[in-house]
């Protein structure tokens, strides 16, 4: 199973189930970035491409996550980059469009800090996964000219949610994850080949 904790996290599953069950009607839309500010290094595992430095692999695959989780796959995919001296994309920009309109605006960065939040715009509510969304966080429903902020009690960094469903999985006897699908992890990789490939970023 691939080890992508967010996807195990309560706040995360609830608004997965908001946006399945249309709570707030049709999703039309949504962004996500993920970004912060770190002087380029050549040492650094984070700018080193043999390892898979760069924004994209190393924090794009989040705001994409996002996307793929609740949209799927798109018909259609753009992207632009900045880059290193190296060659280690600096930063990524990606529009998704989906066969019924909606898209998705996602972005990574290493030169600035973002909100690092996901936003998804429904018929008749926006649902916002408030900053450092990948991780333990709020949820904040903004509907009818009103918010409200959903706090989920987190105790601990997170990690143990998918810790304890893959422990759950061993039990049961089983070889693959129903939440975090071997089907899935084969999209988000394909859609960041796609992304590398639209930049032409080449390890």
């Amino acid at each position: 199973m691939e080890a992508l904790w967010t996807y195990f996290l309560p706040h995360y599953q609830f608004v997965l189930k908001e946006l399945k069950n249309k709570t707030y009607g049709k999703l039309l839309k949504m962004e996500a970035d993920f970004g912060f500010h770190r002087d380029f290094d050549t040492s650094s595992r984070l700018f080193n491409k043999s390892l898979g430095g760069g924004s994209l692999l190393d924090i794009g695959i989040y705001p994409i996550f996002a996307a793929l989780s609740t949209l799927g796959l798109p018909k259609d995919m753009q992207a632009d980059a900045t880059f290193f001296e190296n060659g280690a994309d600096s930063t990524c920009s990606m529009t998704f469009t989906y066969p019924n309109g909606e898209t998705a605006k996602l972005k990574s960065t290493l030169l600035e800090p973002t909100p690092t939040e996901a936003v998804f715009y429904c018929e008749h509510a926006t649902i916002k996964i408030n900053t450092m969304f990948h991780m333990p966080t709020t949820v904040t429903v903004i509907a009818n000219g009103e918010e409200k902020t959903l706090d989920f009690g987190y105790k601990t960094i997170g990690y143990n949610y998918e810790a304890i469903h893959f422990n759950e999985l061993i039990r049961a006897g089983k070889t693959e994850s129903d939440v975090m699908t071997f089907e899935f992890s084969e999209k988000l990789i394909n859609a960041l080949d796609t992304v590398r490939k639209l930049i032409k970023l080449e390890y």
